[in-house]
């Protein structure tokens, strides 16, 4: 192959065609990468080559392409592991990969890693233009819905495969940490606890519901729980006022035999650890949620059922549970000063666990009045910004 002009390196070039959008190819036979380059090029497509996928990984990290053509047999960084490199840094962007081998379970390995398409050698040029054009038109309505989802501020992950969510995912659990926001006895002013919340680094997963969407997503609810009670039990020596500390668990986390093993991190801490379950997942099993809940009574562990009032209605978590605390979800409280109805439910909600010999907790309390009213219906526990906001341990708070 000729040696690339404009002052780029030997291997690498770019051959200008019209807009139709930037194609990179790789492939280290140069005759295949010099043809397929200029039909690519003649199609209209602004065309950069490289020659191995080491040298096709550096030019990915200097710029953007609409479309990826790699071959799969290459030294070094074959093209698989270029794609998902690829679709680690652009979530939308297709890549095409080639073989001269077309054996079954390289053709697996490359849909299953999310390939746009899988092209055999020798095959005709015409066919690669056209999946080209249609890998680009692609990325491109991608784009165009990602700028009407935050148009319209909708939610979503927006990620395009399994591959370059489990990226995100795994980049999420390395840069995680824990956020605490106190919770504060309504009859002494005093603090009884902490809600450790995580928080993550990865931009493609911006919020706790995102990677908890990730995780369900990519069946890695055990991955995440674990980390998450890993975290948390770093911190709970250097909490030295004894507070207690309330800790998030999904549904699924109860059937995780770390929770209650001789060395699960919290099993130490069990007396001073709340595990929250929220209301947001059904507890399916009854049987196996009961026993599990036994287990970790035993253990020392107290319950809290989370989000009350905007999950699952019924008796179901009331009745396999049996919670220390229930937390009436931020929904209820925001603006239940001026909200007659609400006022009423959350009473009513409080007088019952009253009853039960529950402690209630209202979430979300951002304004002195709804703190008023909150204190007005007999709640004993609260938390918000007003309060406190989550920050890293352990922050103060102001009544």
């Amino acid at each position: 192959m000729s040696n690339a002009t404009g002052g780029q390196s030997s291997g690498n070039r770019k051959l200008q065609g019209g807009a139709r959008g930037r194609v990179l190819v790789v492939d280290d036979e140069d005759q295949l990468l010099d043809a397929y380059s200029r039909w690519l090029a003649r199609a209209g497509f602004e065309v950069e080559t490289a020659t191995s996928g080491t040298a096709a990984a550096a030019l990915l990290e200097k710029a953007e392409y609409d479309v990826v053509v790699s071959d799969i047999s290459m030294p070094g960084l074959d093209g698989v592991s270029l794609l998902r490199l690829a679709r680690g840094r652009d979530a939308d962007l297709p890549v095409v990969l080639v073989t001269g081998s077309p054996e079954l379970q390289s053709a697996i390995e490359a849909l299953r890693s999310g390939a746009f398409d899988y092209l055999v050698k020798p095959f005709d040029l015409e066919k690669l233009s056209h999946v080209v054009e249609r890998a680009n038109l692609l990325h491109r309505m991608a784009r165009l819905k990602r700028e009407a989802l935050n148009l319209v501020g909708g939610g979503g992950l927006g990620l395009a495969d399994r591959t370059a969510l489990e990226v995100s995912f795994d980049r999420a659990l390395a840069s995680m940490w824990m956020a605490y926001q106190p919770i504060i006895r309504v009859e002494d002013r005093a603090l009884c606890g902490y809600e450790a919340l995580l928080r993550s680094d990865e931009k493609a997963l911006p919020h706790p519901g995102a990677v908890l969407d990730a995780a369900e997503r990519l069946e890695r609810l055990d991955d995440l729980g674990r980390h998450v009670r890993h975290l948390v039990a770093k911190r709970v020596p250097q909490n030295s006022d004894g507070a207690l500390l309330f800790v998030n668990l999904h549904a699924r986390d109860l059937e995780d035999p770390t929770l209650t093993a001789p060395d699960g991190p919290l099993v130490p801490y069990a007396r001073r650890v709340v595990l929250e379950i929220t209301e947001r997942a059904s507890l399916d099993d009854a049987a196996t949620v009961r026993a599990r809940v036994a287990d970790l009574r035993a253990l020392g562990f107290r319950i809290a059922v989370d989000d009350l009032g905007a999950g699952y209605a019924g008796l179901t978590s009331f009745a396999l549970l049996e919670p220390e605390f229930v937390k009436i979800d931020m929904s209820l409280v925001r603006g239940i000063d001026a909200n007659t109805t609400k006022r009423k439910v959350v009473g009513s909600l409080i007088s019952v666990c009253r009853e039960l010999g529950i402690q209630v907790v209202g979430e979300g309390v951002e304004t002195v009045q709804e703190r008023d009213v909150l204190v007005s219906l007999g709640c004993d526990l609260l938390q918000g910004y007003l309060l406190a906001k989550p920050d890293r341990p352990f922050p103060s708070f102001t009544w």
